[in-house]
């Protein structure tokens, strides 16, 4: 079954050979913001934003994180992180923080802005299951990851799927599983996360027709095509080559200095 991201694959909208995933929220904050976090929680400021990084570093796709929009609401919303440490149960927390509707209808209403403002398809990240359990254990006062087990990641996988049900009509081309390790402290000993064990949420994107990634520190895992993707590494922002795939994902270093970064670019097409 085709998705929405085939198009995409078969001819990127800048014309590249193959699309490039920009993950530039460290360097816009630096660079573009000066300074200043990405305002995840302001639609019409993030669209401001994303217009300004978007036409001077030219990606192919839109990339929403989830992970830093619900960041900058929890920080607001003293009652919900209570409502998460309720319960120590493997979990709750979770389950309880995606239940939320209000903080729910914020991300959709983003998703809904940027992707109806944009050019370009829209990719959202999201943290994939296991991470997600753990991220929201720690707020919640339970930050030990030694007592989450991969058999956790099926339950909070089902809640992933229905939490994603919201953004059924939402203008989405690409899901990807944020499941990285390395960017946060407390997350190395997680065990690993596996696309493959997560039906639930394989299940609602083939149904949504989305593509699904999975993103790790060191690679791009495309559902049904492993070796398709590709995370560009960090050498390349000093003169190393990026790989060969069907698609790359790029952080750009926050620290980059910006003639470095166009010219980088430059050598991807």
């Amino acid at each position: 079954m085709s998705t929405k991201f085939d198009a995409v694959l078969a001819s990127p909208p800048t014309g590249r050979a193959v699309p490039l995933i920009l993950d530039h929220t460290a360097y816009g904050s630096a660079r573009i913001l000066h300074g200043a976090p990405v305002p995840w929680s302001e639609p019409a400021e993030c669209q401001s934003y994303f217009g300004q990084a978007q036409g001077l570093l030219h990606p192919d796709l839109t990339l929403v994180d989830v992970e830093a929009v619900y960041a900058q609401h929890l920080a607001h919303r003293p009652d919900l992180i209570e409502a998460m440490g309720a319960r120590s149960r493997t979990g709750f927390a979770l389950k309880t923080l995606l239940a939320d509707r209000d903080l729910a209808a914020s991300v959709v209403r983003l998703v809904e802005v940027l992707g109806s403002s944009s050019r370009l398809p829209l990719a959202l990240q999201i943290p994939a299951p296991l991470r997600w359990l753990a991220l929201a254990q720690a707020p919640a006062g339970n930050p030990e990851v030694s007592m989450i087990e991969p058999d956790h990641g099926e339950s909070a996988s089902m809640y992933v799927a229905d939490w994603l049900r919201r953004f059924e009509t939402c203008p989405i081309t690409l899901l990807i599983l944020d499941g990285r390790r390395a960017d946060h402290d407390g997350l190395d000993g997680l065990v690993d996360e596996d696309l493959a064990t997560y039906s639930p949420v394989i299940n609602a994107v083939d149904h949504y027709r989305w593509g699904l990634a999975l993103r790790t520190d060191v690679a791009l895992e495309l559902h049904g095509d492993e070796t398709g993707g590709a995370v560009v590494p960090p050498s390349f922002w000093v003169d190393g080559s990026p790989p060969g795939a069907k698609v790359l994902l790029a952080e750009i270093p926050g620290d980059a200095e910006p003639e470095l970064v166009l010219a980088r670019l430059a050598t991807l097409g």
